[in-house]
This record gives structure tokens, C-alpha cells and sequence, in this order.
């Protein structure tokens, strides 16, 4: 009987590796900040990430849950990577980033 457990705790926790493994992007998807992220998390990220993180971002900033359109993402890419390599304050998070936080400690 206590093989028979053992077996069944075994599947599953492979079954619950598996899924994390295959799943990994949805994962992401669920556990990134978005605009929340500090700029200089994002800064950090690769590109693929950044995408993910933008995504979120825009989609937070419309109260759209559709996928924004791929120049909005990319032009929005381009700002926040701007706005936050030069930011005063690197915990500002993404959605915060601006101008005036390049000249201030926002």
C-alpha cells in the first residue's frame, strides 16, 4: 500500500515539473508586475521578457485584455527602455517612469 503512494506522489510531482517546465511562459506571464516592474528590474530583463512585461503594461494602462497590437508594444518598448536607463531613481516602476524623473529623484 505504501509503494502504491509513493508511486501516485512520484507521478505527480513529475506531472507538476512537466507542467512547469512546458508552461513556463504562462508562468511568467502570471507572475510579472507590468507596470509595477521597477525600472531597474526592467532594465535587467531580456528582450523576450521585456515584451512580456510590456504586454502586461499596456494592457493594465487600457483595461484591455486583448493582445495590444505589435507596434504599440514595440513603441512602448523604446520609451520605457529610455525613460528608465536614465532615470533618477531606479525603484520607479515602469508605468511612473517620465521625463522629469531623469532630471528628479522621483
Amino acid at each position: 500500500m505504501k509503494s502504491v503512494r509513493w508511486a501516485a506522489a512520484g507521478v505527480g510531482v513529475m506531472g507538476v515539473a512537466a507542467t512547469l517546465l512546458t508552461g513556463c511562459s504562462d508562468v511568467q506571464k502570471a507572475l510579472n508586475k507590468g507596470g509595477d516592474t521597477a525600472c531597474s528590474d526592467y532594465v535587467k530583463q531580456d528582450q523576450d521578457t521585456q515584451r512580456v512585461t510590456i504586454t502586461k503594461f499596456v494592457k493594465q494602462q487600457t483595461g484591455d485584455d486583448h493582445e495590444p497590437a505589435g507596434t504599440t508594444v514595440d513603441a512602448t518598448m523604446v520609451s520605457v527602455k529610455f525613460l528608465c536607463s536614465n532615470q533618477r531613481n531606479a525603484a520607479t516602476p515602469i508605468k511612473n517612469a517620465d521625463v522629469a524623473g531623469i532630471f528628479l529623484n522621483k
